[in-house]
């Protein structure tokens, strides 16, 4: 009893230094003036989960770069990425506050400000990467949704390329949804993707992604389902030997910008930012496509990891039923999923008509 009793009182504290940690960073960024006294420059801080070499580094960079040309001479851009100034949550609440300028959101975090954001997580609402693109740079079909977080502090600016989300597990290569049967697969945390192994047959086991690795290695989950990076980046290539293209999903990052800097900046700085964060999305998206070639070379190459595309027909008739359920239960995500479809016809139309020509 009085072991556990310890236990409870550690997992106490750390939970307390942890929220102490939290409130000094946003105290420190609430004193700290916003202009460096150096030279009279106002700080544009820039903050994100992924490393340095990660595409959306690249893209910031890009950011940093474009802004400080045209800009220079009135604002500072400082990136922080790695987690620096705390996990995507608390960056998130950061930027909230306007102790972070912009940040990178998951859109899982971002379904709790708009739930609208929660249609990106369908199983197949995007036939594939060309329609994904198309509907992503869509403002018709993007804009409602990415207005949607204003009242919340801050605003959804640009979206980032996560690729495709596909099947690796260890027992052997994904072919159809009955070799999925019986496997214990890693989901993210979200009831969507719960339901989504369900209806594929396999069992679903939501955890961290940064328990990922040890979990298939001591045997607690036969798999997981993530994009190529994953094998390189995080050394699932290692313990993993197949990769199933099964194109499941294919859901964005979203960038976002502190309402408290959009509010004081000047109209003309205002469009120049807007541009900077065009840069950074066109920017990510061509490194995330290099990144993605580099690590497929890497796994198949140096780690031992075997690609097949299996036929992803019988998958999505699979969880065709989990689209009627999110509907049904959220007749305002309608109109969008509407617009999905017809981008995807208008996409499907002009491929077939450039092949004819």
């Amino acid at each position: 009893m009085a072991k556990k009793e310890k236990l409870e009182t550690k997992s106490s504290t750390l939970i307390v230094i942890g929220m102490i940690v939290v409130a000094i960073i946003i105290i420190f960024f609430a004193v700290n003036p916003f202009r460096s006294s150096a030279q009279d420059k106002q700080i544009i801080r820039v903050a994100h989960n992924q490393s340095a070499e990660h595409p959306t580094h690249t893209g910031m960079i890009a950011f940093e770069e474009y802004i400080e040309e045209e800009l220079g001479d009135r604002y500072d851009v400082q990136l922080f990425p790695s987690e620096l100034l705390g996990t995507q949550t608390n960056m998130v609440q950061l930027t909230q506050t306007g102790a972070i300028d912009v940040t990178v959101a998951s859109n899982s975090i971002l379904e709790t400000f708009n739930p609208q954001f929660q249609i990106f997580n369908l199983p197949y609402l995007f036939e594939d990467p060309e329609v994904y693109h198309a509907v992503m740079n869509d403002p018709e079909i993007i804009n409602p949704i990415f207005e949607g977080t204003e009242e919340s502090g801050f605003a959804t600016v640009a979206w980032l390329d996560a690729g495709t989300r596909n099947f690796y597990a260890q027992p052997g290569p994904i072919e159809e949804p009955a070799d999925l049967e019986g496997l214990k697969i890693r989901v993210q945390q979200s009831p969507t993707n719960v339901r989504m192994m369900d209806l594929l047959g396999g069992s679903a086991t939501p955890m961290g992604f940064g328990d990922v690795y040890t979990s298939i290695q001591s045997g607690i989950i036969d798999g997981a389902e993530n994009n190529e990076l994953s094998l390189t980046e995080n050394g699932h290539g290692d313990i993993v030997k197949y990769y199933s293209y099964t194109l499941h999903q294919m859901i964005p990052d979203e960038v976002i910008v502190s309402t408290a800097l959009f509010d004081q900046l000047p109209e003309e700085d205002a469009a120049i930012f807007e541009k900077g964060f065009e840069v950074m999305e066109d920017t990510q998206h061509e490194a995330w496509a290099v990144k993605v070639e580099e690590a497929k070379d890497q796994a198949e190459n140096e780690m031992g990891v075997s690609f097949n595309y299996p036929d992803t027909g019988p998958f999505k008739e699979a969880v065709m039923p989990l689209h009627d359920e999110i509907l049904e239960a959220n007749p305002s995500f309608q109109k969008t999923y509407d617009q999905i479809q017809e981008k995807a016809a208008e996409v499907s139309e002009e491929a077939n008509e450039n092949e004819e020509n």
